[in-house]
């Protein structure tokens, strides 16, 4: 595709970071529109929604190093690949929802009021995120003949990323597009808060499952465990464990909140 929009001598605005800047954008203005509904401070929903991005950025890169250890630590190289390199998002999650606890206890803000504040935006992000992916070349698909089918053909997203050209691919970031946006208007329009986390306990379910299909038509090296299934699907079956015992144990102990 295009991962450089624009390339002026040594200046190039490369596709992904700004994908990945609008998407951020995005996500705050929707958790400051929903905060006041849920008796939060837009100000305050902000500053805590610019520290998770942070913290987002550190623990994408990280679990991303984990997962494909040898080829970001084996040279100079390596490091440079890492730092054009986007993350795995489940890193990413997990940073951000533990720099979540620790700022909402300063905060003194529930935790589950913000989750639910805060996963239909996180959904909004991912899509325009995802769009990133597919001008930069990352997160691939596996090879295929089917009529929707897209073929990778700029040799810097090769470069960058190491996906496949002239071949026929899975428009996988795609699929994970349309598929977050999706959930993202399902969190927001179908809103049924029963008991205080429902909204992001429906998200952590919708992800999961959106993630671990998504994942059996990507083509890219995305580290395994127990040699049967991707780190992201390992850790989609842990997100629907753990919705689960959310959802069990929150509709019958959390207060009813207020509609939001």
């Amino acid at each position: 595709m295009h991962p450089e929009l624009i390339h002026i001598g040594n200046f190039a605005l490369p596709s992904y970071g700004l994908m990945m800047a609008l998407g951020f954008l995005a996500a705050l203005w929707l958790v400051r529109k929903r905060a006041p509904a849920f008796g939060v401070e837009p100000d305050a929903a902000s500053d805590i929604g610019i520290w998770l991005l942070l913290s987002g950025l550190v623990g994408a890169k990280l679990l991303l190093v984990i997962v494909e250890w040898p080829q970001y630590v084996s040279s100079w190289s390596g490091l440079k690949d890492l730092a054009r390199a986007g993350g795995v998002f489940y890193g990413g999650l997990i940073g951000a929802l533990v720099a979540t606890v620790v700022l909402l206890r300063k905060r003194e803000i529930p935790f589950f009021t913000f989750a639910d504040i805060a996963a239909p935006s996180v959904a909004l992000g991912q899509s325009l995120g995802r769009v990133g992916c597919l001008l930069a070349g990352c997160c691939w698909g596996r090879e295929c003949a089917l009529p929707w089918a897209i073929t990778f053909t700029d040799p810097k997203a090769h470069e960058n990323v190491g996906v496949p050209l002239d071949v026929p691919l899975h428009p996988t970031q795609i699929y994970e597009a349309v598929g977050t946006l999706a959930l993202c208007i399902l969190l927001v329009v179908l809103e049924r808060r029963r008991y205080s986390g429902e909204t992001f306990v429906r998200y952590l379910f919708g992800y999961a499952l959106l993630r671990f299909t998504i994942e059996l038509f990507r083509g890219d090296p995305r580290g395994s465990v127990f040699g049967a299934m991707s780190t992201s699907q390992f850790i989609a079956l842990c997100g629907v464990a753990v919705a689960a015992v959310l959802w069990a144990l929150r509709r019958k102990t959390a207060p009813a909140p207020a509609a939001a």
